[in-house]
């Protein structure tokens, strides 16, 4: 007999981004990837058996079966996003991406500039953290929209939240911690009272 998972349990913690980041003392950065196609889980496997670790945020979304019921599953947020963490060097990454037969390419550090973004390991734990599918009051943003979003940066003090850092910004009357990284941002609902301005 099968066992049933129940709806908000994460099976993969590596794509899902249920990951345990917070205690990974490894402080290698990660880069965001940008896919021109509609293959993100075949390129993300196909990195992750070349030994990189990726990151796909993911958010459960009710479906209707046959029999009118809506059952939960896990779906990216976008399918044109995946993150990697470094663990060689940059021409290692550009040769495996090559060899790949989809498009794909690495946001850049700047406009013209041929080095990849390196998004820190603690701005990417925390992100990851902000992502958990299991959390409901959050919104998530593309990059422009998040850079519109006038805020201060804070740091969470009290609360399921404590420690998190972000730009605390108000959305219809309620406010958020927002978190950006290259080509996506996400706003976690929080209680003003609970930050701190950095």
């Amino acid at each position: 007999m099968t066992q049933t998972q129940p709806p908000n349990t994460v099976n993969d913690k590596t794509i899902t981004g249920a990951t345990e980041a917070n205690n990974d003392p490894d402080n290698s950065p990660w880069y965001a990837l940008r896919i021109f196609c509609s293959h993100q889980k075949e390129i993300a496997e196909t990195l992750q058996a070349h030994g990189y670790e990726i990151f796909i945020p993911m958010e459960l979304v009710g479906v209707e079966d046959s029999n009118r019921h809506i059952k939960q599953h896990l779906r990216p947020v976008v399918r044109n996003l995946l993150f990697i963490k470094k663990k060689d060097k940059e021409a290692t990454l550009r040769q495996l991406i090559q060899d790949i037969r989809y498009p794909i390419s690495v946001i850049k550090k700047e406009v013209g500039s041929n080095l990849f973004y390196e998004i820190p390991a603690h701005q990417m734990s925390e992100f990851q953290a902000m992502c958990n599918p299991d959390i409901l009051e959050k919104q998530y943003l593309s990059e422009e929209q998040a850079r519109l979003k006038i805020g201060t940066e804070v740091i969470v003090a009290y609360g399921p939240l404590k420690g998190l850092r972000g730009r605390l910004v108000r959305s219809n009357k309620r406010y958020f911690l927002l978190k950006e990284v290259p080509g996506l941002g996400v706003m976690l609902k929080v209680t003003r009272w609970c930050c701190k301005a950095i």
